[in-house]
């Protein structure tokens, strides 16, 4: 999470005080999609897709997708 925070925060344009995994899911690809609810303040949450490449492309997660404006109580889908 610490490496997709400031990709989030650069697109929302904000920082997060708070940013902190709740919940998590995965979709198997050609590599790995989470898809990951944040919670981003005390009554705020986010939900972000980030994928990680296989192994041997060497490289680190991407935020591929977000969503604002979510409760601690939305379900976690795709999108």
């Amino acid at each position: 999470l610490s490496q997709v925070k400031p990709q989030f925060e650069s697109r929302v344009n904000e920082k997060c005080g708070l940013f902190v995994a709740i919940e998590y899911r995965t979709q198997v690809v050609a590599g790995i999609n989470y898809f990951i609810k944040i919670q981003v303040s005390d009554s705020m949450y986010a939900h972000l897709r980030v994928f990680q490449s296989l192994p041997s492309e060497n490289q680190g997660p991407s935020l591929v997708s977000y969503q604002t404006g979510k409760t601690r109580d939305d379900p976690l889908t795709y999108f």
